[in-house]
């Protein structure tokens, strides 16, 4: 398997997670998004969307990070990153997704560059707008978390919620983003990094970062 990833990347950071948490290895493929890196000919070749993360396993080319967790657990099902109940599998995507479709969102790059590029916020306007979508998203996740407290998003083992709350604090830690409204959150964190999968695939470890 080949990942095209970028370090910062939040998304890409969820499908280094499920790899490592499955134990699979892969090839790190860098696609800079800062230097445009996604638009150059050799990206476009493999990728429709020019997003990454872009995950090749053989002839198949997978885009969009949930897709991409979701076959992983499919085609290598242990550890499982989805409950095996209805109720818990619906639990977990719903935490998943009120971070990858709520607030991810709304803060990637593309969207803070159309801020300033083309609406000319302010670098502090932009920063403004970001904490504002983490701090008030992160509320929804925190009441989730507070109807069935467990050592993770779901449970005692890692799903697919966990590998999407972790890089959505490194991006907020980043942003200086105001965490202490969320304990429930910021605990879970903490367990999850506690842990190889999360540590050793964080942005700071990747080939690309500098």
């Amino acid at each position: 398997m080949q990942l095209h990833s970028y370090f910062r990347s939040s998304a890409s950071y969820r499908v280094r997670i499920a790899l490592a948490l499955k134990g699979l290895d892969y090839d790190y493929l860098p696609v800079h998004l800062v230097k445009g890196e996604q638009s150059a000919a050799r990206f476009v070749a493999v990728s429709v969307s020019r997003l990454v993360p872009l995950l090749e396993d053989g002839d198949a080319r997978l885009s969009q990070s949930m897709a991409i967790i979701e076959y992983l657990d499919e085609t290598h099902p242990q550890p499982p990153l989805l409950p095996a109940d209805a109720l818990g599998r619906a639990r977990v995507r719903a935490i998943a997704q009120d971070i990858a479709c709520e607030i991810h969102p709304l803060n990637n790059l593309r969207v803070l560059r159309y801020l300033t590029h083309d609406l000319k916020l302010s670098e502090d306007d932009k920063n403004r707008w970001y904490r504002h979508w983490v701090e008030s998203g992160l509320e929804a996740v925190e009441r989730q978390l507070a109807t069935l407290p467990g050592r993770y998003c779901h449970g005692d083992t890692p799903t697919l919620a966990d590998c999407c709350l972790v890089p959505q604090i490194f991006n907020a830690q980043r942003f200086e983003c105001r965490t202490s409204h969320v304990p429930q959150v910021m605990r879970v964190f903490e367990a999850c990094m506690a842990l190889d999968a999360f540590a050793k695939t964080q942005p700071s470890a990747c080939p690309d970062a500098a």
